[in-house]
């Protein structure tokens, strides 16, 4: 894999405090979602073998791998937005395997596709209310999302397809958080975006994952973005995991050499 390196992330403070009451949860380092020993087909394919994976709050988990080795696959497994043919997702205990995606999403599931996929022709201020569906009727959009993301606040009235591509991920991630997920599920948000929106991402990334409530699973190919947020890190090929470990190790683990094969 081509070795893609990312700008060095900023110590940039976020203002109004330490916590966030949007997105408060349970004590640091608590468990947030188990999978166990999950597969998954596409037609005749087998596409995830038997992936167990433990996600912890305050955590970010790295998940890396070459194209077409299941990463997608296992964050649209996760959402219920394709099937699973066996195994366990648990949220805090409960049982999300065959729950339908909406369910899972008031359950505390919060996720950014890669592309983004926001609503063109809505504005920001409409997508961002698209955010707070799990929520209870009238409830207002979070003023933290404006303290993570600055520029959503001067664009509320421009539609979303007029923004430029990091305006758009900012946008689909405040999407996500609107929710108030209590895991955060980001894929390859570092596509096709300009350095200094990469840094802004990866500031609000290591912010959330600082608020202690939330764990965040970050699919990623830029290896020294990836390295910086990493509290641990999964590597995959053909739908298994092959490697794991803590962040800190993955130079010394061999992850960078392993990717490059």
């Amino acid at each position: 894999m081509e070795d893609k390196t990312a700008p060095s992330l900023p110590a940039v403070a976020i203002p109004h405090g330490d916590a966030h009451p949007a997105w408060g949860g349970p004590a640091p380092g608590a468990s947030m979602l188990t999978v166990e020993s999950l597969h998954q087909h596409y037609g005749g394919s087998h596409i995830l073998r038997g992936v167990d994976l433990q996600l912890r709050a305050g955590e970010v988990t790295v998940l890396m791998g070459r194209n077409g080795v299941g990463k997608t696959t296992l964050l649209k497994s996760l959402m219920g937005v394709v099937p699973v043919s066996q195994g366990h997702i648990k949220l805090q205990g409960q049982e999300l395997a065959k729950a339908p995606s909406h369910q899972r999403v008031r359950a505390g599931l919060g996720y950014v596709p890669q592309g983004r996929e926001i609503f063109a022709r809505l504005t920001v201020q409409e997508n961002l209310l698209m955010g707070l569906s799990p929520r209870p009727r009238g409830t207002p959009l979070p003023p933290e999302l404006f303290e993570l993301f600055p520029v959503l606040q001067q664009m509320l009235n421009r539609r979303g397809g007029d923004l430029s591509g990091g305006q758009q991920q900012q946008l689909a991630i405040a999407r996500a958080l609107a929710g108030a997920p209590k895991v955060l599920l980001l894929d390859e948000p570092t596509e096709g975006i300009q350095p200094s929106v990469i840094k802004d991402i990866g500031r609000v990334i290591r912010h959330l994952a600082g608020l202690g409530t939330m764990a965040i699973v970050l699919v990623e190919q830029f290896y020294d973005f990836a390295q910086e947020l990493a509290d641990q890190y999964l590597v995959m090929e053909r739908g298994e995991i092959v490697m794991r470990g803590a962040g800190r190790d993955m130079e010394t683990d061999g992850v960078r050499a392993r990717l490059s094969l």
